[in-house]
């Protein structure tokens, strides 16, 4: 009998009822679901009537500003005008608003016929209140909302999704409503060039007023065929985003005043997308700054552009904000004439159909890339003596345009190239008439000695004024081949710069002859060699170094191995102690510079119960090594205390835990007691142990317990279990399971499958273990085996 928690009362079964309430529950889920609907309902009128409110206020701030009235005045003439109008206040406010806006609603509601007044008021409170709902919404999805109950839903739509554009062309849904949650989180994202009905739009840079959606065969949100209308959303030249309004039915003609209606719902979305504080804005974002750096880190001729807005802010032309290195007008103008002008003024003929300046505005407004390749660069200015071609390439970074081209004429690509070579080898070419004294030097053999561009060339037989001079004799050597012996020669040599510095240069000359025998130039190159030089005196020391530190290494990893193999060797025979037979196997891994410190111990303590257990350090190397020797040792001492494993493993955290040294290690060890056949068992942070029995295999229910020398304090968990006659316990590493790509759950499961599956002694089933290990890790392997024998305890050791 159970009494009424509400007033102590007796509770009466209804029929059918059971104990488990269950008909109570589905009255209950079903009062809750018709809850949520009203409350969803309530929060749709509340949305509704804020923005009618937002209308009427406008209305009233219109009337303060031209009657210079308090608010509560102009309140009571908004009662009066409406009343004489024969109007509602919110039908007399959106017609005030309209009247004075004069923006693209007011345009929109003036193109109703006079004879409509009815269509046009209802048109007009429909767009004002979506318009006060855009505004004063705090994301896109509820501007999505807003426009769907106010201003669509009388149009017939049932769904609405606002998508946001990215700077590569891509789609991100950024508010929707009338489509369910699952399938808006499928279209979260739409890749650049898949075939959408907005994606199209936003290639296409123009509206799509699709009768029946399954007729074009389109993917597209809110799936399922009728009439589609897809707006681009632009501002300032460039396209920002995209609406798209969907009919449950085929529409066969959207009429002019439904057209008129929505486009002016695209321009509400350009202020909702351009403000909203959760739009992404992709790469770039930052404006021309990375536009910037990635022309600077080109090697062919690059401009970054930027756009330019009449006063209202309607896209009229480009200024070209940056230059790169490599820039050459293709008209052969200084760079400071190009730099900071205007695309049209710079290349006039870039303008006309299918011109430069029309792919640069749609790369623009859409962020596709453009690329061709071949062009004509004549299309850049009509100054050229020939036509150049070239590789084009055009893209959108935040609110800049990169245009790159690479020029595929070979005598100009062949002298671009040459360009690079030098600059990427550091060299400098020079040619001198020996007859006019005329002097040609490359730009960068200027930088090479330290002076300006402008500064006059050094004369070829000045050239041991400027070395250092304990290398003037090899330059004077140098010169007499050249000049007196006229051979080519090369040599080496320290050049002393302006400001003090030095460089590190090879120059290699050879002198031009006549017929005769006359000398009538001699031409040449330099390279500069200093970072080479440096690098080759840092390399030679650092491999001094790292000799040293690999013969160190070496002696460490050896010593190691002799430690490791000292203390556990590889294999041992299976033994029986008091009715326990015992076996191990312990495979070091091959690489002495990987040498663990995987550890394991069976030992018969004082009390006759039997101490086993098995570690692993974390790291590699004589610190793994000498760990290990620790905390084996020390588990060996805690043990002959008669604690048990957890409180042996919480005095072991502490030997681990010490500030200067501090050992991390994974343990799990037991207690076995002969005469009970009780396993007592703790582990810290290592993988349970596996029992085998009855030919099925499963690991020991898992006890808590932190890896050794995380904190100092801690407790470590017991777990206990009586072994049955034939059981087999295995304990064992990570290296004997773990793979690399594979969860280490599925390693332990595979484990598990191969202890079952073995039928054979002890000693053979850890041998079919290692044999048939598939971990690659390259880490110690260590597996400890204990089988329960069928007989009774025995009270010796046998072999």
């Amino acid at each position: 009998m159970a009494d009424s928690e509400h007033g102590g009362e007796p509770v009466p079964a209804t029929a059918g009822e059971d104990r488990q309430g269950g008909p109570e529950i589905g009255s209950e889920l079903t009062r809750i679901a018709a809850m949520v609907e009203r409350l969803r309902s309530e929060l749709r009128a509340a949305h509704a009537g804020a923005d009618a409110r937002a209308v009427i206020e406008m209305a009233k701030g219109i009337l303060v500003e031209r009657f210079r009235c308090a608010p509560a005045d102009a309140a009571r003439q908004l009662d009066q005008l409406s009343e004489r109008a024969g109007l509602t206040r919110l039908e007399f406010a959106a017609d005030l608003v309209n009247q004075v806006a004069g923006d693209e609603i007011s345009t929109v509601v003036g193109e109703f016929t006079p004879g409509t007044a009815p269509e046009r008021s209802e048109a007009a409170i429909r767009l004002r209140t979506t318009e006060s709902g855009a505004l004063a919404a705090a994301n896109t999805r509820r501007v999505a909302e807003s426009m769907l109950a106010q201003a669509v839903s009388p149009l017939g739509a049932t769904a609405i999704a606002i998508w946001g554009a990215g700077g590569d062309g891509s789609l991100t849904l950024r508010g929707f409503a009338g489509i369910g949650e699952s399938e808006a989180r499928r279209w979260r994202y739409v890749p650049p060039g898949v075939d959408t009905p907005a994606g199209r739009a936003l290639r296409r840079r123009d509206a799509l007023w699709i009768d029946d959606l399954d007729e074009t065969g389109l993917p597209s949100i809110a799936s399922g065929g009728g009439g589609r209308v897809v707006l681009p959303v632009g501002i300032g030249g460039r396209l920002i985003g995209i609406l798209e309004v969907c009919w449950p039915h085929p529409v066969r003609d959207y009429p002019p005043r439904m057209r008129r209606q929505l486009e002016a719902l695209a321009e509400l979305c350009s202020y909702t997308l351009d403000s909203d504080p959760a739009a992404e804005r992709g790469p770039g974002a930052e404006g021309p700054a990375e536009a910037t750096r990635l022309a600077d880190d080109l090697l062919d001729p690059a401009l970054v552009l930027v756009p330019a807005y009449d006063a209202e802010r309607a896209l009229v032309d480009f200024r070209i904000h940056h230059l790169n290195a490599c820039f050459l007008d293709p008209a052969g103008r200084p760079r400071e004439l190009i730099q900071g002008a205007s695309l049209t003024e710079a290349y006039p003929i870039s303008v006309g159909r299918e011109r430069l300046f029309e792919r640069i505005e749609r790369v623009y407004a859409t962020g596709t890339s453009y690329r061709a390749d071949p062009v004509t660069l004549t299309e850049l200015s009509g100054r050229m003596p020939r036509s150049v071609s070239a590789g084009l390439s055009i893209g959108r970074h935040g609110d800049a345009v990169l245009v790159v081209w690479r020029i595929r004429d070979v005598a100009e690509r062949s002298a671009a190239l040459l360009r690079h070579a030098q600059r990427l080898g550091r060299v400098g070419a020079f040619e001198e008439n020996a007859t006019s004294g005329e002097i040609i030097w490359s730009e960068h053999l200027f930088a090479m000695y330290g002076l300006e561009p402008t500064a006059d060339p050094i004369p070829f037989g000045q050239l041991p004024l400027y070395v250092a001079p304990s290398d003037s004799q090899a330059a004077q050597r140098f010169l007499r081949a050249v000049l007196r012996y006229r051979r080519a020669d090369s040599a080496a040599f320290r050049i002393v710069r302006p400001d003090g510095g030095i460089r590190h240069v090879r120059i290699v000359a050879e002198p031009v002859l006549d017929p005769t025998g006359n000398l009538l130039a001699v031409r040449g190159v330099y390279q500069d060699a200093s970072t080479q030089h440096w690098t080759e005196i840092a390399l030679s020391a650092t491999r001094d170094r790292l000799t040293r530190t690999e013969e160190q290494a070496a002696e460490q990893s050896q010593l190691a191995r002799r430690l490791q193999l000292a203390i556990m060797p590889e294999t041992q025979p299976a033994t029986e102690i008091f009715g326990l037979r015992t076996a191990v196997r312990y495979r070091p891994t091959e690489q002495d510079h990987l040498v663990g410190g995987d550890w394991y111990d069976v030992v018969v303590l004082a009390s006759k119960q039997i101490l086993v257990s098995v570690g692993d350090i974390v790291g590699h190397g004589i610190a793994a090594a000498t760990g290990m020797v620790v905390l084996r040792n020390a588990l060996r001492g805690l043990a002959a205390t008669g604690v048990g494993p957890g409180h042996m493993l919480n005095w072991l955290n502490q030997v681990a835990h010490q500030p200067d040294d501090t050992i991390f290690a994974t343990v799990v060890c037991g207690l076995y007691d002969p005469e009970t056949r009780v396993l007592r068992w703790a582990r810290a942070g290592h993988l349970p142990p596996v029992l085998v029995r009855a030919g099925a295999a499963s690991t020991l229910p898992a006890v808590d317990g932190m890896i050794l020398g995380a904190v100092a304090e801690t407790q470590y968990e017991e777990g206990e279990m009586r072994l049955e006659a034939d059981d087999v316990l295995l304990l064992y590493t990570d290296g004997l399971i773990e793979r690399r790509g594979r969860a280490l759950d599925d390693c332990v499961q595979r484990l598990l499958t191969e202890s079952a599956r073995f039928d054979g002694c002890l000693g053979d089933r850890l041998d079919h273990l290692l044999g048939n290990s598939d971990a690659d890790s390259d880490d110690d392997m260590c597996v400890v085996g204990l089988e329960v024998c069928g007989s009774a305890p025995s009270s010796g050791i046998a072999q």
